[in-house]
């Protein structure tokens, strides 16, 4: 065993390294879709997805304070979350990028009031907001799923700031 001056830090306030800390544990990733208050489509990659409860069904994800979505989502009634596939990081990319029409060429469903469905998903949830909280430089929102959809299709996951599925890199 090392003894407690030999063991290396257990903080730090530098952000690149509380990242890294914060990837050693494995995500999935999903695309958070909604409307806007003009009512165009709205999505954006995330990887904070958690269930909460079950009864009732509730679930959270949280979005950075600076993201151009923010006040789609802050202001949303409802939105889906469309955890995506392992076969789809392309798709990942797409919603992770800023700007831009990431729905041009998808042939989305409407869900619930209209927020986007996307075509492929291994599962899809789609819930109302139920809350909002404060998290420092995020907004922590919560949902009630109304419906639900599991294709029984293997995750997408992030993990070291790699993508995996089955267990693999994929590059």
């Amino acid at each position: 065993c090392m003894t407690e001056a030999e063991e290396p830090s257990m903080t730090s306030n530098e952000p690149e390294e509380t990242r890294m800390a914060f990837g050693c544990f494995p995500t999935g990733v999903a695309v958070a879709t909604t409307l806007d208050r003009q009512g165009r489509r709205v999505g954006m990659t995330i990887s904070s997805f958690n269930s909460v409860s079950l009864d009732p069904p509730l679930v959270l994800w949280s979005i950075a304070n600076d993201s151009l979505s923010y006040d789609a989502f802050a202001t949303a009634d409802h939105f889906a979350v469309n955890v995506l596939a392992e076969h789809q990081q392309g798709l990942c990319d797409r919603f992770a990028a800023r700007g831009g029409d990431k729905f041009a060429g998808l042939d989305c469903k409407e869900g619930l009031k209209g927020s986007p469905i996307l075509p492929e998903f291994a599962a899809c949830f789609e819930c109302s907001t139920e809350h909002h909280y404060p998290g420092g430089d995020h907004l922590i929102i919560v949902g009630r799923v109304h419906r639900f959809q599991d294709r029984e299709l293997d995750p997408l996951i992030f993990y070291r700031s790699q993508f995996f599925g089955k267990g693999e890199p994929k590059s």
